[in-house]
């Protein structure tokens, strides 16, 4: 991962994120987990050393964006505090640290010889779910508001396992989860799956 993109991380994180506990966040992230070298994913989008990192801040980029528009705006009719706009995107999957290990595997290079080749495989020892998980996390370090946390429950929207209805009330109920999903969507789907390819 770059230094650029850990130091922007922690600007962002350092001049909106101040309740109680946040410092202690942030210990835990820089000092006693894998949150700034672990991949957002095993082969799909950011699925690089430092790529949670980089996915967390493109998210936070896509959620401003998206909730300093007029849509937004007109659809919420909210104006959701930096704090917390910050806290969902920046810790929404903080629940993928420790959970990918390093393994190597047999595989052809371009003359037909077989190479040992890196790659992520996934080791969940935390086995909580997802954005449930992250909550959990965060909780422990810091309070959340309800719609922090539901925000950051919900963030992955319909394409979990759960029941669909619950998830619709959820997003219809809270709108900064809604939000989230989007900007979680828009980062990982379009932002970052288009530069994977390149």
């Amino acid at each position: 991962m770059s230094e650029e993109i850990k130091s922007r991380f922690l600007d962002v994180y350092n001049k909106f994120i101040t309740r109680p506990g946040a410092d202690r966040l942030l210990d835990y992230l820089e000092n006693k987990c894998d949150f700034f070298t672990a991949p957002a994913s095993t082969r799909f989008h950011c699925a690089y050393e430092g790529g949670l990192c980089e996915h967390s801040l493109n998210v936070y980029d896509c959620l401003r964006s998206y909730l300093d528009s007029e849509r937004a705006k007109t659809l919420f009719g909210l104006d959701f505090p930096d704090e917390s706009v910050a806290i969902v995107s920046l810790l929404h999957d903080v629940c993928k640290t420790n959970t990918y290990k390093v393994s190597m595997r047999n595989t052809k290079d371009e003359s037909g010889q077989w190479i040992k080749v890196p790659y992520y495989e996934y080791n969940d020892t935390l086995p909580y779910g997802h954005g449930e998980k992250s909550v959990y996390i965060v909780s422990g370090f810091m309070r959340l508001t309800r719609d922090e946390a539901m925000a950051i429950r919900w963030h992955m929207g319909f394409s979990g396992t759960e029941d669909q209805k619950l998830v619709g009330n959820a997003l219809h109920m809270y709108p900064l989860a809604l939000a989230l999903m989007i900007a979680d969507c828009e980062a990982s789907s379009f932002i970052e799956e288009r530069k994977d390819k390149k």
